[in-house]
């Protein structure tokens, strides 16, 4: 089949939740189809025309907050009308907007479209933006040939809200193959075993402004105990149009010298990040499924997560589940994990592995989406 993926920033992924889930499966289905992945010459800053195996096609844009994903899932889905593909995959419900185009001119080819999270939820858009995200969520169940919900809780929400029953397909992440080292944790002043971390864009909706005040009471509270003392925390992550939210990021955490911001990491140095943490904290108040805990899961890393729909349908554990939005709670989890034996720590990371394993690795998740491909095909 040629397929085609659109509405992502690009390949390959720098950051972004959307943009790591369309590298990844188009890398995995480029392995027995051709795959052609649109993207912003802005964000790879390359100019490659392949990437392991798929096809990279870059197209115009303009490279504003408002006008940068809708008109580049414009100028992508122009020229994906004469390349004669099988499938067009629109990813995120704004790009949705424009999947009735190929629908009306080029009727043989199947729109599918990944509903990735409610958008409009998040604080960084302003009440127009909303307006117009809210309509992309009844595009992204109505035009398509067939909609993606990467969790259940989306999957509901379509149902209840536009009585769509969508298809239910989760992201998916790669299980680790390969030894990962610890080289490249001291340009970051970092320790294996030393530091908590979350990986994230830093917007409001993600919730490091409540991690780093939770971090901060942990040492103030407790200063007679060395090893908090010791420990730090690393906030990988940079801007998404968030400049002034991260300038009050820095301003919060200058109060005590253990708050690391690495900015955005990709490759070795966000694996070892992950991998040599004590724990990856996710704070969030707002996802679809989020990549980055799973990623944190798949090399065995203990996860302490917000009581969000999206993250319990992934982590049942009561010990490291704290209520969103809530700084006492998120501290206490904090203590009562650092608490714990290497052993029971180690215990928890085994869990993890084994529900990606069974749920969410590529090998799993692949084949569904080809089903789902085949079967609008036929």
């Amino acid at each position: 089949m040629r397929i085609a993926m659109i509405g992502q920033k690009g390949i390959p992924a720098i950051y972004g939740g959307v943009e790591r889930h369309v590298h990844d499966l188009a890398i995995h289905l480029a392995k027995n189809h051709e795959v052609y992945v649109y993207s912003r010459k802005w964000y790879s800053n390359s100019q490659d025309k392949k990437f392991e195996g798929v096809n990279i096609i870059h197209t115009p844009t303009i490279h504003t907050k408002h006008l940068d994903a809708i008109i580049n899932t414009f100028t992508s889905t122009i020229h994906a009308l004469f390349q004669k593909y099988d499938i067009i995959h629109y990813h995120g419900v704004g790009p949705s907007l424009l999947s009735w185009i190929p629908r009306v001119f080029a009727p043989k080819t199947k729109v599918v479209t990944t509903f990735h999270s409610i958008d409009r939820y998040h604080q960084k858009w302003n009440f127009f933006a909303k307006v117009i995200l809210r309509l992309g969520e009844k595009t992204a169940c109505t035009f398509a040939h067939k909609t993606i919900a990467v969790s259940e809780s989306i999957k509901q929400y379509c149902l209840n809200e536009f009585n769509k029953n969508i298809t239910y397909i989760p992201n998916g992440v790669n299980e680790k193959t390969t030894e990962i080292f610890a080289n490249k944790l001291s340009q970051f002043h970092l320790q294996k075993n030393n530091y908590l971390v979350m990986v994230s864009r830093l917007v409001p909706h993600k919730g490091a402004h409540i991690l780093i005040e939770a971090f901060q009471k942990l040492k103030s509270e407790n200063k007679d105990n060395e090893n908090i003392q010791k420990l730090k925390l690393a906030i990988v992550g940079g801007s998404a149009y968030t400049d002034t939210y991260i300038k009050k990021l820095h301003l919060q955490a200058s109060s005590i010298n253990d708050i690391i911001f690495t900015d955005f990491q990709t490759g070795e140095s966000l694996e070892q990040l992950y991998v040599n943490s004590i724990a990856l904290v996710h704070p969030s108040l707002n996802e679809g499924l989020p990549i980055t805990v799973l990623q944190a899961m798949s090399y065995g890393v203990p996860t302490l997560v917000s009581k969000i729909p999206e993250h319990l349908e992934v982590i049942k554990n009561p010990e490291v589940l704290f209520q969103e939005n809530n700084i006492e709670d998120l501290k206490n989890i904090l203590y009562n994990f650092l608490q714990k034996t290497e052993e029971e720590k180690k215990q928890i990371g085994k869990e993890n592995l084994e529900i990606i394993k069974k749920y969410y690795s590529w090998q799993v998740v692949v084949p569904e989406i080809e089903q789902l491909y085949k079967r609008i095909t036929k």
